[in-house]
């Protein structure tokens, strides 16, 4: 049995979000992750928007995180490395009903703390982006967009840089009390121990909250399908384009600029019963064909590159269906246990608020001793595209793999993939590499580099063919040789 003071279940942004706080203090921290990776679910299948608050009813965590997240990010993008750009939104509005529930919105992010928020007229719309629909729209000017797989992996490298250790592929199937009051989790591989123990489950956490001795909450998944549109597309797109909140106070599809350049235009929403079902739909892809050219008036099928889905962990009344705020709770009849349900959007803005709510519940109960050598600073892999041509050549003087592109469309070096595949989380998936570098994530979505990539895997980790994974223990990239030839 491996023994933890703190055991954190899922390490996705929240997660991670939660093991990197722990680390301020002397403590012993493991975080039990089920997937390959920290962003292979809800945390890396997600707009990527830095929300600013307007959305939600005043007074909920919901709201008072997402402002909260908001406000410091900056310095966060900053200690972290992670790319960031605060871009402002557009909400965009056709109709008088369209301009009365923009209006209430900004009411009601001003009863948030959500600052600088107007309605604007087409000609100013103009100015900011021309390529927007809408007669009128709401600028936000606090909004911004960010890498969700990168902030997760920095919040998560950053964690184990201040001493958590990761354990991918580590499903929790139950849980007993010792007792001495320490919580024993079992899992498939084998039994960790701690005296408490957050869940941070995101789609399962209900499930989790049941085994920890916390039964009846209800998540919901809503699924969302997406459309990434080239950056031939992306030229075009300045800032978030989204549509007026329907009755609900909900979005619709909307376009959203990425970091790197790509143009994001979805989601739609449904609720399912598998919210691990990440394919698409025809009809779903020709619905967000329609909308999204309302928002982005360079919706051509001629820059699509790729779809993806992913889904939202709704917590919602068990008999009423209602939808409900985020969960952070600590029950002193269950002791030990952090509960941390119904984690969604806008769960990327507000990961770092979450985990010190749920931190300062374990502070309420025992003294945590400071760690005095914390270190907030992450730094990421070099990118050789962003580099100026001097600063090129000085890479690839210092180290000649600088000077090998594996990946052509988004001018990936093999010293950018060799970094990425010694990673601190021990990543060893295609994919694991592709969210670190973005190598595959262009044009010709691998077709190029992929089995490059696959190559190096193998060489730098002395894997055989059949043990290299696109995504998961279930995702081979080879199953034997073809045609009856000798295996590589």
């Amino acid at each position: 049995m491996r023994d933890y003071d703190v055991l954190v279940i899922g390490g996705g942004v929240v997660g991670s979000a939660v093991a990197r706080e722990l680390t301020r203090y002397r403590l012993k921290i493991g975080v039990l992750e089920r997937e390959s990776d920290v962003c292979t679910q809800t945390s890396g299948r997600n707009t990527g928007m830095l929300h600013a608050g307007f959305l939600y009813k005043p007074g909920t965590l919901k709201a008072k995180c997402a402002v909260e997240g908001n406000g410091e990010f900056d310095r966060v993008a900053k200690e972290l490395d992670v790319p960031f750009r605060r871009t402002g939104k557009l909400i965009v509005g056709f109709t008088e009903e369209h301009r009365r529930r923009l209006l209430a919105m900004i009411e009601r992010g001003r009863e948030n703390g959500v600052p600088g928020m107007e309605l604007i007229d087409r000609a100013r719309m103009d100015e900011i982006d021309p390529s927007a629909g809408g007669n009128f729209a709401v600028f936000c000017p606090t909004s911004g967009i960010l890498d969700p797989f990168l902030y997760t992996i920095a919040l998560a490298e950053n964690a184990v840089h201040n001493g958590a250790d990761y354990h991918l592929y580590t499903n929790v199937t139950g849980a007993a009390r010792l007792d001495d009051g320490r919580i024993v989790l079992n899992t498939n591989r084998g039994e960790f121990s701690a005296r408490w123990v957050v869940n941070s489950a995101g789609l399962n956490s209900a499930v989790i909250s049941e085994m920890l001795g916390i039964p009846g909450y209800r998540i919901q998944p809503i699924k969302g399908e997406y459309f990434v549109l080239d950056k031939k597309a992306g030229v075009f797109a300045k800032i978030p384009v989204y549509p007026a909140p329907t009755e609900r106070n909900t979005f619709d599809t909307h376009a959203t600029p990425t970091v790197d350049g790509n143009v994001l235009v979805g989601p739609n929403s449904f609720p399912v019963e598998d919210g691990e079902d990440y394919s698409v739909s025809r009809s779903g892809m020709n619905g967000l064909q329609e909308s999204g050219a309302k928002m982005f008036r360079h919706m051509k099928r001629e820059y699509y590159i790729r779809t993806f889905a992913g889904a939202r962990p709704k917590r919602v009344d068990p008999q009423t269906g209602e939808i409900q705020d985020f969960l952070i709770e600590r029950r002193d009849e269950v002791p030990g246990v952090i509960n941390l349900v119904g984690i969604e959007s806008p769960g990327l803005t507000s990961a770092l608020p979450i985990a010190r709510r749920a931190v300062r519940l374990i502070e309420e109960k025992e003294r945590l001793i400071p760690n005095d050598a914390f270190d907030p600073v992450r730094r990421g892999i070099r990118r050789f595209h962003e580099a100026s041509v001097s600063e090129k050549r000085q890479l690839v003087a210092e180290n000649p793999d600088y000077g090998e592109i594996i990946c052509r469309c988004e001018t990936v070096t093999r010293a950018e993939i060799l970094a990425a595949i010694h990673n601190p989380l021990g990543v060893t998936t295609v994919n694991g590499i592709k969210v670190r570098t973005r190598a595959s994530m262009g044009r010709c979505q691998g077709g190029y580099c992929e089995m490059r990539i696959t190559a190096m895997i193998r060489e730098e980790l002395g894997k055989a063919a059949e043990d290299v994974r696109l995504t998961n223990g279930r995702s081979f990239m080879f199953t034997g040789a073809v045609k009856g030839g000798e295996q590589a």
